[in-house]
Order: structure tokens, then C-alpha cells, then sequence
């Protein structure tokens, strides 16, 4: 099958530090290049892969300081594109709702995962206009405030399964993996280490709009004999990172969409102590690969038991539920769905069946 991969220009395909999108997109591409598919992927310049690179711009545009209009290079990347459609069965969009108007117009078989947050209310009326845009959630729980959009399937995310391996042995602390930022409570994390007297390890960017976030909530938090901030790190520092963690703490306050850090945790065997938002309860198996939790006090007492769950059976269920193996296999039989003229909806793939 001919497919081109569409990725976001803010991070390199894969990034070279934090970024979920585009690490995605290098996991699905470079599994449907193995599997003998000829892909095309559009991303930056400094992207790696082993599919036919097409970049709009040299440099991921994050690492970009002169660039100040990010939305330029993407329009060029769309007409990039458009004038090479007929050089593929299926294009797969990873830019939201960026090329419906043109999608909308042509015979091009495409499908958009969706990769963000969708209870913004200004997103329903972009998908009441484009109700035909055939789209891919990451979890159930990401659709629904947008009951009205044309939803093909729930894909999970996967992870290749020699990106990270299994730390039987745990260290004796907890972990923090993300952004800094108000929804994903970095300050509840700190609060769970201290009240549970574990020490807690946080690797976090800070993007400039939660720069003042940082500085003014978080920043008078990290001095404290438990709290180490790491800052930012990459793949090369995540298997020492997480496998060496007993807990990743996930206390999220917001509609999280899917959560790439939990199930990067349960690769290396390391549970994770989640709150009940979002896509959680679809991505922890509840007392297997970690605990849901509804407050800090219960998060604390997650702690205190975390070290009775079987990493190795973490591990599993990880190869079960989230390699890039089933998450490929699971976009292959979406694009036959679409070249068939398949216009029923797929089952979420869940817990090892559908």
C-alpha cells in the first residue's frame, strides 16, 4: 500500500526530546515501512525515518528561533501534499482539522487521527461543517464532546517494543514524566511524595507559555530534600528514568486524550498511580499495571502498595495492548476500510480483544 504519513512540524519525526505527536507518527511509519508498505512522510528537515522524507522547513520549528509564523510552513506542507496525492492510496493527517477544507473537495482517500484535547467549544462547528472527514480518536473517552464528527475507530497508541525493556528491580522512588504545566499537576505529584516521604524525580519541560506557571507555582515546590527536577529529557535517559521509578505518578487534572508516559512506563515494568480523567481508566489495568485514583490521599496509599504489583506482568500487558505492532496493524486495516468503501465503524481494541 502507498501512504503518506502527515506529521506536525514542531518536532522532529521522532523528537529528539519531549513530544507526543510526532513520536507517534515515527512509530507508526517506521512499523508500515518494516511491514513492506511504501510510505512518504511530510515533517521537518532533521526528522529520521526509513520512508521517503518530503520537509516543508529544515529544522523542527520549535528549535526554530527566527521563525515566529509556525502556520506558514504547514501551508506549504499541505500543498506539498495536495499536488502529490495521486501518488498514494490513503494520506494519514496528524495536523487536526488543518487540511479539511481542501480534503473535503477531493477523491483523496484520507484519514486524520486526532491527537488533542476536543472539549474546546469552538472545535464543534469545524466538525458539524466537516462531518464527512473520515477521523481516528486515541481514546474513547478524547471523542466525547464531539459526538458529531465521523469517527472510524479508536486506535491506541503503541510503543515499538525494543524502545524500552523491563527493569525487574525497582529504586526506591517515584517518577514525574511531562510538561509543566496547570492541567498535568506537577504540584499534586510533589504533594503525594511528600505525604507518602518517597522521593520524587521529576523530568518535565517548560514551554514559554507556562514559563510564568512555572516560576511563580512550581518552582518554590522544588525546594525540598525529596524533589529533584531533572528537566527535560529524550529517549536515551527514559529507561534509566522510568524503569528505575517504583510509581510513575500521573495526576492529571484535565481530559487527557491518551498519556504516552504510562504506557512508556509499563514498557520498563513500572506501574503508574494515575487520576481518574480522560483516557486513564481505559489505558490502567486497575491493580495489574497500576491504580486509578480520585485524590491525593488515595494516590498515597497507591504508593504504599504499588511495590506488590508484578512488573513482569506490567511488561506484558504492555506487548499485549500497546506496541506499534497492533497500533500499525489496527491504521492497515482502517486504510483497506476506507479503500473498500467500509463506511461502518471499528470496534476500540481494548484490553487484548475487541
Amino acid at each position: 500500500m502507498r501512504i503518506a504519513q502527515v506529521a506536525p512540524l514542531y518536532e522532529r519525526v521522532p523528537p529528539l526530546l519531549y513530544g507526543g505527536t510526532e513520536r507517534v507518527v515515527s512509530y507508526l511509519t517506521e512499523e508500515l515501512v518494516r511491514l513492506g508498505h511504501q510510505v512518504t512522510l511530510f515533517a521537518s528537515g532533521d526528522s529520521v525515518t526509513s520512508a521517503k522524507l518530503i520537509a516543508p522547513c529544515e529544522r523542527a520549528l520549535r528549535l526554530e528561533k527566527k521563525c515566529h509564523d509556525w502556520l506558514s510552513y504547514h501551508i506549504v506542507m499541505l500543498d506539498q501534499v495536495f499536488r502529490r496525492a495521486s501518488e498514494f492510496d490513503v494520506i494519514h493527517f496528524h495536523i487536526d482539522y488543518l487540511h479539511f477544507p481542501v480534503s473535503n473537495r477531493t477523491q483523496i482517500q484520507n484519514l486524520t487521527t486526532l491527537h488533542g484535547r476536543l472539549d474546546l467549544p469552538e472545535l464543534a462547528a469545524v466538525y458539524r461543517q466537516f462531518d464527512a472527514m473520515p477521523v481516528v480518536s486515541i481514546s474513547d473517552a478524547q471523542r466525547q464532546p464531539l459526538a458529531c464528527a465521523n469517527w472510524r475507530a479508536t486506535v491506541y497508541h503503541g510503543l515499538p517494543p525494543d524502545l524500552l525493556s523491563l527493569q525487574p528491580e525497582a529504586g526506591k522512588y517515584l517518577a514525574f514524566l511531562g510538561r509543566i504545566s496547570p492541567e498535568k499537576r506537577v504540584d499534586r505529584a510533589i504533594e503525594i511524595a511528600k505525604q507518602a516521604d518517597m522521593p520524587l524525580r521529576i523530568a518535565a519541560k517548560v514551554d514559554r507559555v507556562d514559563q510564568d506557571y512555572f516560576t511563580a507555582h512550581i518552582k518554590p515546590l522544588l525546594d525540598h530534600p525529596l524533589i529533584e527536577f531533572l528537566g527535560e529529557i529524550g529517549d536515551k535517559e527514559k529507561q534509566a528514568f522510568l524503569g528505575g521509578a517504583e510509581a510513575l505518578l500521573f495526576p492529571i487534572d484535565w481530559p487527557e486524550p491518551f498519556g504516552l508516559a504510562m504506557i512508556e512506563a509499563m514498557a520498563c515494568g513500572t506501574p503508574v498511580i494515575a487520576f481518574r480523567r480522560g483516557s486513564v481508566p481505559e489505558i490502567i489495568d486497575e491493580g495489574l499495571t497500576g491504580f486509578i485514583v480520585d485524590n491525593v490521599e488515595q494516590a498515597v496509599n497507591a504508593v504504599k502498595r504499588v511495590e506488590a504489583l508484578n512488573r513482569a506482568a506490567c511488561r506484558e500487558i504492555f506487548e499485549r495492548r500497546f506496541s506499534a505492532f497492533r497500533m500499525a496493524g489496527d491504521y492497515v486495516a482502517e486504510y483497506t476500510r476506507l479503500l473498500t468503501g467500509d463506511r461502518s465503524e471499528t470496534p476500540v481494541y481494548t484490553h487484548g480483544r475487541y
